[in-house]
């Protein structure tokens, strides 16, 4: 029996098990639209394509599934753009389905064409122009396969109309048939054996974990590493929830504003095993001064990322799990040859440094935005799932709010993408429905998709949304500050004018409350907590506070500047490289 594209394109969503998607219809999707309205899969129409991204990134985020969104041709595809370089930079597995013009017409000009599949080719795994409907079952099966394996990513499917519209015999393989395709899970044994050695051998080493280790599945492996062989273990934004923050041997997050414990400890360590982290520059700093004494294990799935940046000397391309797990049981081998170095001077000087430089603040003078988050943590006991925007706000809710889990913190990590925050929650809300879920925003961050709060209304998802609001675009008026002399150029945003975020709030249907006293934090969060709705608490933090520790750019792991025990020392322009952000 034949069906048309359009259905085969559902059924074959359908047999890989989505849930939901993402998204905004248009002219050239009507076909299949037409077809999801008689679909049991959930339908959940966002207000901007970049909103359906996000939430799609963030269900996949919190449940480990593929995430799904849809968008029609032209401008409808180009607004799912950002949102798919959001997931590409921080390895997020999405399927992105965007209408295309009929297959005459490509090339023309014609109305609401673009080259998707051109556009996109830098930001995705793997991309897909639909030209036969006969073609549909096989590349929905492989665009699945592609996302969810090796190195998680998006895989874009475009479709024309034309094609949605024509006929095939429906026929769906056992297997998608990839022969080129061929990711590496297993570590080489050698490789491993020699990790293990050298695990036991160093004096002062260091786990440095990221967020390939909560995509594999890999924290009781760490922990077990970790823990078994007293190894301090710092993480990177992504990495949060891959190691217990509360655990004795967790250092906090490490780099431009990581903990000065963390870095000083990656500043003296003599080996660094690096799982699921790439090396960045917001972790490494100058790189030419990165860990000057350290010997560097580099364990990750994707080869291109080893060496890339710091270079390994002994490299593992492999799955974090099984690469832990047999690194694990190489260890229990390995230590019945040799003797195991003396760490207690190492762990003396790591104890040391946690006591003497703990995350701080001055306290009074206002509403900060640390004593924000600090309450959010307390009063969820920890457990909620946490979403932010970028800058200041997802800086301090990195800092302030410790997690133990794997997949509950949500942030856009390698793109930086403003606007993430609020869609992303609403995805993860819907993916996780039991959990309590907390967007901590920026003022300006969240203005950009502030839409989707009538998505959260409309869908019954019940984010909370805490915006740290200082009336500023906070982390370019902090850089403005430090480097830039303090010219304020084009970063006010004037929240004595606008706008009323408790007045939009209700005119989308969701709560409102303004929160100016820190008396009255707890009282705001506690209600939000409580009501079956979404929730949009507007605090009237301090404008001027700033993000601490920092290292400035170009400058090396150890030259923190800023916070109560240390303050802001003049940043000499021949002491970093230009900013950037």
């Amino acid at each position: 029996m034949k069906v048309t594209g359009a259905k085969a394109l559902v059924r074959s969503l359908e047999e890989e098990g989505v849930e939901i998607i993402f998204g905004i219809p248009g002219g050239v999707l009507l076909p299949v639209y037409d077809v999801l309205f008689e679909s049991k899969m959930r339908k959940v129409l966002t207000r901007h394509e970049q909103g359906a991204a996000h939430a799609a990134d963030g269900y996949a985020r919190v449940t480990g599934k593929v995430g799904v969104c849809m968008a029609t041709s032209g401008p409808g595809a180009t607004n799912l753009v950002t949102g798919i370089a959001n997931a590409y930079m921080d390895s997020v597995p999405l399927v992105a389905i965007t209408g295309q013009v009929a297959t005459n017409l490509i090339g023309t000009d014609a109305f609401q064409e673009a080259d998707t599949t051109g556009i996109t080719m830098p930001i995705v795994k793997h991309n897909y122009l639909v030209k036969d409907p006969a073609d549909i079952p096989d590349v929905v099966q492989e665009a699945f396969y592609i996302a969810r394996t090796g190195r998680p990513g998006p895989v874009l499917i475009d479709l024309p109309v034309d094609v949605a519209r024509g006929e095939l015999e429906y026929h769906r393989r056992e297997h998608p048939q990839l022969p080129g395709y061929k990711p590496t899970y297993k570590g080489h044994k050698k490789q491993v054996r020699m990790a293990a050695r050298s695990i036991l051998e160093a004096h002062s080493p260091i786990l440095y974990v990221g967020g390939g280790v909560i995509t594999s599945g890999a924290t009781a492996e760490l922990k077990k590493l970790a823990v078994d062989n007293g190894i301090h273990v710092t993480h990177t934004l992504m990495g949060k929830g891959a190691f217990p923050e509360s655990h004795r041997l967790s250092l906090g997050m490490l780099g431009m504003h990581g903990t000065r414990c963390a870095n000083y400890a990656m500043c003296e360590t003599d080996l660094i095993i690096a799982v699921g982290a790439r090396f960045d520059d917001r972790i490494t700093g100058k790189l030419s001064e990165f860990a000057p004494k350290a010997k560097v294990i580099h364990i990750d799935i994707d080869p291109a990322e080893i060496s890339k940046n710091v270079r390994a000397h002994i490299p593992i391309v492999g799955d974090a799990r099984q690469v832990l797990k047999d690194l694990n049981a190489a260890i229990a081998e390995v230590r019945a040859e040799i003797k195991a170095a003396d760490r207690s001077a190492w762990n003396a000087a790591i104890e040391e440094w946690k006591e003497k430089y703990p995350l701080a603040y001055e306290r009074g003078n206002g509403l900060k935005p640390q004593y924000v988050v600090e309450r959010i943590h307390a009063l969820t006991k920890g457990d909620a799932v946490i979403c932010t925007e970028v800058g200041q706000n997802q800086m301090w809710a990195a800092q302030y709010y410790p997690v133990q889990k794997p997949r509950r913190f949500i942030s856009s990590g390698g793109l930086g993408t403003m606007g993430y925050g609020l869609p992303a929650a609403i995805g993860a809300q819907l993916g996780s429905p039991g959990d309590l879920v907390f967007d901590i925003a920026g003022d300006g961050s969240v203005q950009m998709t502030i839409q989707e709060l009538a998505t959260a209304v409309l869908e019954g998802a019940p984010v909370k949304v805490a915006i740290l609001n200082n009336g500023y675009l906070g982390m370019v008026r902090q850089w403005q500050q430090l480097f830039y002399n303090g010219k304020y150029s084009c970063t006010c945003l004037d929240r004595e004018r606008t706008p009323d975020f408790v007045a939009l709030a209700e005119a989308y249907g969701a709560k409102g409350i303004r929160v100016k006293d820190p008396d009255l934090v707890d009282q705001a969060i506690q209600e939000a907590m409580e009501s079956p709705c979404p929730v949009l608490i507007d605090f009237w933090v301090d404008p001027e506070e700033n993000v601490y520790p920092m290292v400035a750019p170009g400058a090396p792991l150890y030259d923190m500047i800023g916070d109560l025990l240390y303050p802001v020392e003049k940043v000499h322009p021949e002491k970093a490289e230009e900013p950037f952000l």
